[in-house]
């Protein structure tokens, strides 16, 4: 496993955005593992996470593109940090956009929050996490009714590996479907792998206990 990798998941664990316990995610799936972004809250961790983004997306997509599309709320922030970080580690100006929840009536009017989206535009849509790939179908028509535009791709910053709305992985489903070739920045075995029976901080983060939680897991909702 890459380096930038590992880092990223001891990353998540010291802000406390990848969390072990009981959860239930947004399809309603109840889960051992949950990835909440909103724990990113300082300028030093948004600044990291926009660098690890910026890294997954040359590697994926490249930097032939436009611009960096985050779906409201939580894409704001990483839309920025992601196009501020590209743009200091590459040297290449993207563009960021997200949608307000509300269509604004006066001064800088409309859904659109950043820049303008034009015919022609190639947009790379950023997440943090897709469980059951519902998130895509609220952005697309969004970004598909500003013109003739050319969506690239998604990426989001943990791949869970489990079924979308059928039996193939959410990000599989999202490119057959819709066209996007997906990425992250680590997928979920990635986690495990580098966490299972081994001390972080001097704490086993994944023991055999969660192990086999996760696993059962993987047995209901995997691929």
């Amino acid at each position: 496993m890459e380096q930038y990798k590992q880092e990223f998941i001891e990353f998540m664990i010291d802000c406390n955005v990848l969390k072990f316990g009981d959860f239930v995610t947004k399809s309603g799936r109840n889960t051992p593992f949950f990835v909440n972004t909103g724990f990113y809250r300082t300028g030093a961790q948004l600044q990291r996470l926009g660098q690890y983004y910026a890294k997954a997306i040359k590697e994926s997509f490249g930097l032939d593109f436009d611009v960096l599309f985050g779906p409201a709320y939580k894409g704001i922030p990483l839309t920025v940090a992601t196009t501020m970080a590209i743009s200091q580690e590459y040297g290449k100006d993207i563009r960021y956009c997200s949608n307000r929840k509300e269509v604004k009536d006066h001064g800088d009017k409309g859904i659109l929050l950043g820049s303008p989206i034009v015919d022609g535009d190639r947009v790379v849509i950023i997440e943090d996490v897709t469980t059951a790939g519902t998130s895509i179908q609220e952005t697309l028509p969004i970004i598909k009714a500003q013109g003739d535009v050319h969506p690239v791709g998604l990426v989001v910053s943990v791949d869970r590996m489990e079924r979308g709305q059928g039996t193939k992985s959410a990000l599989k489903e999202i490119e057959e479907k819709y066209g996007l070739k997906t990425t992250a920045i680590v997928t979920m075995a990635e986690v495990v792998e580098h966490l299972y029976n081994r001390e972080y901080k001097g704490k086993v983060i994944i023991d055999d206990k969660l192990k086999g939680a996760i696993d059962a897991y993987y047995e209901k909702y995997g691929v």
